[in-house]
């Protein structure tokens, strides 16, 4: 695989402050919408700091797009063929978790997104992440716990789960190995 991490931080800085910067929002404009301090929105717009996977949700959300959507923006691509060798990677700089894009075109509805989750790390995203998508999970490889909407779910290899309403979602690998899971989501 030759997609690399080097410089998909840089992207992401100019992707945010394009989309802020398109809507005509000050930096408190983007902070009050998306529930991320100003100084943290400014740190990661000056490639000062790399976002988390939370921080990027909660942008994305502000900006009315899923975290694929702002990363595919970020990245350029968007082709209906989506070649491995092409597929952006993207790691969380708190977990460890990395991110790999493997399907998203914008005028198609659904994205595909491969994770692998770090033994015993876990992320919490807010409800915002799936005001506008349906989402699928399905564990390649190790066990997953996820807590939806006050449910407790446990994935080993194979297990597929569909999320239901929006809520804060815990993705989360208890184990001492790592996990490999999908996210297949369609646009709303």
């Amino acid at each position: 695989m030759t997609s690399t991490l080097d410089d998909t931080g840089p992207r992401i800085a100019r992707r945010i402050r394009l989309e802020r910067s398109a809507r005509g929002w000050s930096l408190a404009d983007l902070a009050e919408s998306s529930g991320v301090a100003k100084a943290t929105i400014s740190k990661i717009e000056r490639e000062e700091m790399s976002p988390t996977a939370v921080t990027l949700v909660r942008l994305a959300a502000a900006f009315d797009l899923t975290l694929a959507g702002l990363l595919v923006r970020a990245e350029g691509n968007g082709d209906r063929l989506s070649r491995a060798v092409d597929q952006p990677l993207w790691r969380d700089p708190k977990t460890g978790y990395l991110r790999k894009q493997v399907f998203n075109s914008p005028d198609h509805p659904v994205e595909i997104v491969q994770v692998d989750l770090p033994a015993g790390r876990h992320v919490v995203l807010p409800p915002s992440s799936y005001a506008f998508i349906r989402q699928v999970v399905w564990v390649l490889a190790g066990d997953l716990v996820i807590l939806e909407g006050g449910e407790r779910h446990v994935l080993g290899t194979g297990d597929c789960l569909g999320f239901g309403p929006p809520s804060e979602v815990t993705l989360a690998n208890e184990t001492t190995t790592a996990c490999t899971y999908l996210v297949v989501l369609a646009r709303t």
